[in-house]
């Protein structure tokens, strides 16, 4: 089993496989009762663990009724509390959406309940639409006090604080909780840059600027207390089946599930199949192909190979495996399959 958490000190020599790990949005289906999607997340944890992942990541979400992670502390914690070594991780918490002191008082306690299998993603969009923005009480500006607020919240959690006379308890002194840019454009590759983290690409949906981001980070970091060479993370949509056309329907599947998410949210009926593939004939449709165009699908030889290829293109020191499929039972053993012959 692969330890839970890497040194955020740390490169991995790309003469070697770098680590595999797992986002998992936590899909909720229409007909689930409200408990089925923390089963499935459980289930599914359970069997990343057992398979050789090394960190299980969640996403801040809201106002989606097909993603249950909307709370992603309390989920990291529920997850936690069932898993025995596996990383719990924020990729990520939208940190503009919340206090900085917040967010750091949630993280260091999960660090004090779970030492050593904690990690913490930063991103500055809203994870939502406009209505909820609204709703959260996020003002116009957030977005230009995401700096800011990324170095508040990482004096809550190395000191000194930035805000004398406030800190962020409990204590955990002899603690880093590693912490990352998230982003999927060059600003989050500037900021991670500047401020000497690691950074993580999201091309599991938004792939377009993946190389650029990536050669801006590498030129323009600056060693840290917290990192001395440039650490990366890029995020891979997968689908692994026993064959060829099998993956490739369950890939047809999630694509189309993915339209029916995006652009067919708040209708008070989904889309119908004839109407989906008509929208996927349209820019909208093609807009939605793009998203989902860094992926690896196959049997799971040739996943593998299309992941270590992809690794090799972007000198990556971790890969976030985004399964796919939409069944809860194909994901499961897509999670196994890519894991164990990842391992061989």
């Amino acid at each position: 089993m692969a330890t839970s958490t890497v040194s955020s000190s740390q490169s991995t020599d790309h003469s070697t496989a770098p680590a595999l790990s797992m986002l998992d949005l936590v899909p909720a289906r229409r007909n689930d009762g409200p408990q089925q999607p923390f089963v499935n997340a459980v289930e599914l944890a359970q069997t990343a663990e057992r398979t050789g992942y090394q960190t299980m990541y969640y996403a801040e979400h809201h106002n989606m009724p097909e993603i249950a992670s909307t709370a992603t502390a309390v989920l990291m914690g529920h997850v936690a509390a069932r898993t025995e070594t596996l990383g719990m991780g924020a990729a990520g918490v939208m940190l503009t959406n919340h206090a900085p002191l917040v967010v750091a008082e949630q993280f260091k306690m999960l660090e004090a309940l779970y030492p050593g299998r904690i990690q913490l993603g930063l991103g500055r969009a809203p994870g939502t639409d406009q209505a909820t923005v609204r709703a959260l009480h996020r003002s116009p500006e957030a977005a230009e006090h995401f700096p800011s607020d990324v170095m508040e919240l990482l004096g809550y959690l190395d000191g000194p604080s930035r805000i004398p006379g406030v800190e962020a308890f409990p204590a955990t002194p002899d603690a880093t909780i590693p912490v990352t840019i998230l982003g999927s454009s060059l600003y989050g590759a500037q900021l991670a840059a500047k401020l000497g983290l690691p950074y993580s690409f999201a091309s599991h949906f938004a792939p377009t600027h993946l190389q650029e981001a990536l050669e801006v980070y590498r030129s323009e970091f600056k060693p840290s207390e917290r990192l001395e060479k440039p650490r990366v993370t890029v995020a891979v949509g997968v689908v692994a089946a026993p064959t060829v056309s099998e993956a490739n329907q369950q890939f047809q599947h999630a694509l189309r599930r993915r339209v029916q998410s995006m652009l067919g949210r708040h209708r008070p009926q989904p889309f119908t199949e004839a109407e989906i593939d008509q929208i996927l004939q349209m820019p909208a449709g093609n807009q939605v192909r793009n998203m989902m165009s860094y992926s690896a699908v196959g049997t799971p030889d040739r996943v593998v190979e299309q992941l270590k290829s992809m690794a090799a293109e972007t000198q990556a020191d971790e890969l976030i495996l985004a399964h796919q499929a939409v069944a809860h039972e194909d994901r499961l053993a897509s999670v196994i399959a890519t894991g164990e012959a990842w391992q061989k």
